[in-house]
């Protein structure tokens, strides 16, 4: 319900408590994850095309930027990969001061905005983003969301377009696993329970967030993606010194 507003399908979050807490082995826990998105993103999604926001350029844009991303993501993932102690430090050295950036422009806002990304960089993202959400899980909003909004373009065309490919990027990954696991050793099938249960509790929050977005102003949005990012920063730099 809180990151359905901004682009952000909760998956990136709910990570480090499926590795922490609830021990689920890798490589399982990234299919775990993109399983959750399959079965959450519905919700948002249904209520943003209702709304009339999903669909245009950028949307496509993402898409195909992350669906080969997520392909190339889960066989790096099973046959070449760090550890996920390496990929908590590089998405929190990279999200905590894009995080602080955003909340403080958006507290102190230019005079002049910077101008929108170009095709090719939108493109470029969505395939580097894919291809990190297929080797460690996560849906992509979480980083598309900071950087896209960061360059200027405003949080009500960048949330479905970003739920949009994690959705379709989720589902591929997922598929892309499951035939991995039946040619590779080792845990890489995803906790079908697991991944049922969060995803049905994203499901319902995600609808949700996605009737209270149109309520909130472009401003809160902008800072509640800020400090999103910086959270998460937080939380998984935090990780890897204990």
């Amino acid at each position: 319900m809180v990151t359905a507003p901004v682009g952000v399908s909760g998956a990136v979050f709910l990570l480090p408590v499926q590795l922490s807490l609830l021990g689920v082995p890798s490589p399982a826990v990234t299919p775990t994850n993109l399983l959750f998105n399959v079965v959450s993103g519905p919700g948002a999604l249904a209520r943003y095309h209702r709304e009339g926001g999903l669909g245009g350029p950028l949307t496509r844009l993402l898409i195909a930027g992350t669906l080969p991303g997520v392909v190339a993501g889960a066989v790096i993932r099973v046959f070449a990969v760090p550890g996920p102690s390496v990929f908590r430090v590089l998405v929190g050295l990279l999200l905590l001061p894009l995080g602080l950036w955003l909340c403080a422009r958006t507290l102190r806002p230019r005079h002049h905005p910077s101008g929108q990304p170009s095709t090719r960089f939108i493109t470029a993202l969505a395939l580097a983003v894919g291809t990190v959400g297929g080797v460690y899980g996560i849906g992509g909003g979480s980083i598309l969301g900071p950087i896209l909004v960061g360059r200027g373009m405003p949080v009500a065309q960048v949330a479905p377009a970003a739920l949009a490919s994690t959705f379709l990027t989720s589902a591929t990954g997922a598929a892309t696993y499951a035939a991995l696991s039946r040619t590779a050793p080792g845990d890489i099938a995803p906790d079908w329970s697991l991944g049922l249960t969060c995803g049905l509790g994203g499901l319902a929050g995600g609808y949700l967030g996605a009737v209270l977005q149109p309520r909130l102003p472009e401003t809160a949005l902008r800072l509640t993606l800020g400090l999103l990012a910086t959270a998460l920063a937080a939380l998984y730099l935090l990780q890897t010194l204990t």
